[in-house]
């Protein structure tokens, strides 16, 4: 038995003092009217109507259970009412993990701005360049590297670029710069989280992986990034990993002939049926201001022209 339909109804017929009266205001035929009550009674093991042919009367046991119902139905608008107007305007806490570099260079620096749009709205910000089960760990939102495959989750493209291998001007000054993938096994390569196998794409079109060596292993974004413009070593990474320091010269792009597509930033959530518009109003605003990150095709091609020429000759 539908006992809140059944509620719903008893409430009406008191109300209205008749079946009939009663189906027409719930849109309900007056024999489903009469069902849903007659289980009621059955469920509750009383009568709650006295019915004539002439009236339709509440029992004293129908008039005390009618002030119960009109309560608990009142305060079930209530509750609706509240979440409807908490969710028509963003916020509460909303809890989200990111990596470390993504988190620090992308979401940070905003935070002013997005608190400004929502100031109702209270982040809870961990970092981790490890994927961390979102449900099990109670987070609304998580930034992710590479693809998505878990159906528990909807995924929203943040941004996705060529895979880059990069190093720092005073390196090449001193080492020389590869000019094909086979050309790494003259250098020292900073081995990240992915592992010593680099992926290239060769002139017939197809990736293709090189094992790289090296003295010096991070599993860590922003520590990774650092040891390459520091001039330890030679790094490979997503473009967007190294977008500023290709912007500012801290580091030059190697083999850009050879450069594969690179793993997709994307935005995941659990896939409810519902998401409170605190949590919309954050994932709309990492979309945001990722697509404002991403310079167009024609400027990052101009602005890695200038690059290369300008850094390595020094």
């Amino acid at each position: 038995m539908d006992k809140f339909r059944a509620i719903t109804a008893f409430v009406r017929v008191a109300e209205s003092g008749g079946f009939t009266a009663a189906g027409n205001k719930l849109g309900m035929s007056v024999s489903a009217i009469t069902k849903s009550v007659a289980r009621l009674e059955d469920e509750l093991g009383t009568q709650l109507f006295n019915r004539t042919t002439r009236r339709l009367a509440t029992t004293d046991f129908g008039r005390e259970f009618y002030k119960r119902c009109v309560q608990i139905l009142a305060e079930l608008e209530d509750a609706e009412t509240s979440v409807r107007q908490a969710n028509a305007a963003p916020k509460g806490e909303v809890r989200v993990i990111v990596p470390f570099s993504y988190g620090r260079v992308t979401v940070v620096p905003r935070l002013g701005e997005f608190y400004r749009r929502y100031p109702d709205v209270q982040l809870n910000i961990s970092f981790s360049d490890r994927p961390v089960d979102l449900i099990e760990n109670g987070y609304d939102v998580a930034v992710r590297v590479g693809e998505m495959s878990d159906s528990r989750l909807i995924t929203r493209l943040l941004t996705k670029g060529p895979l880059v291998t990069v190093a720092s001007p005073g390196y090449i000054a001193k080492h020389g710069k590869p000019m094909t993938p086979s050309d790494l096994d003259q250098h020292n390569c900073v081995i990240g989280r992915y592992g010593p196998e680099w992926t290239y794409r060769g002139k017939n079109g197809r990736n293709m992986n090189m094992r790289v060596r090296g003295n010096l292993s991070i599993f860590n974004g922003d520590a990774y990034r650092e040891a390459a413009v520091a001039g330890v070593g030679v790094a490979q990474n997503t473009w967007w990993l190294f977008r500023w320091d290709l912007q500012e010269g801290t580091v030059v792009p190697l083999l850009e002939d050879y450069q594969a597509d690179g793993a997709p930033v994307s935005v995941v959530y659990p896939a409810n049926r519902h998401v409170a518009a605190k949590v919309r109003a954050f994932i709309d605003f990492l979309v945001e201001i990722s697509k404002r990150d991403v310079p167009k095709e024609k400027e990052r091609a101009a602005l890695l022209a200038e690059l290369v020429p300008a850094k390595a000759g020094r």
